[in-house]
């Protein structure tokens, strides 16, 4: 039976889509995702050449790599989340801890479309890039992690 419109049942929500710069890379999420922050750790900021990274959380068991999953290459330092990237267009993908697969934060620049969530916080200001202030937008602020 469909409620809308567009023809899909009312409780029948569309996955999100995320993709590497080059396509080779296709991620699927089929839940609202958990929330988003910015993180202004230097491991980001060397990993994305910005000063902060965009990420939202994914609710365990919603996340599937639909494509090129023999083009995913991961890199931990060895104390955090393992960092996913295309080899072949050097995109950064995703975060998963190693410890917990479920965990995963996607990185927000990869969807096709509205993610359906803004962040709400920043980690890691306390080693923000000085060459970017920290704008004033009324995000909850961490010195290092959320939480902490």
């Amino acid at each position: 039976m469909t409620g809308s419109l567009s023809g899909v049942p009312d409780d029948v929500t569309s996955a999100l889509t995320a993709r590497c710069n080059c396509g080779a890379v296709r991620l699927e999420i089929t839940e609202p995702l958990l929330g988003a922050s910015y993180c202004h750790c230097k491991r980001c900021q060397r990993r994305t050449g910005t000063a902060a990274a965009a990420s939202a959380g994914v609710k365990t068991g919603t996340f599937r790599i639909v494509a090129g999953e023999g083009q995913i290459r991961r890199w931990n330092a060895g104390d955090g989340f393992d960092k996913a990237f295309c080899e072949v267009c050097g995109s950064a993908l995703f975060a998963q801890n190693p410890e917990n697969p479920d965990q995963i934060a996607v990185r927000m620049g990869l969807f096709d479309g509205d993610p359906g969530v803004r962040p709400g916080g920043r980690q890691h200001v306390a080693s923000a890039a000085v060459w970017e202030p920290i704008p004033e937008d009324g995000l909850t602020r961490f010195s290092d992690r959320v939480g902490a």
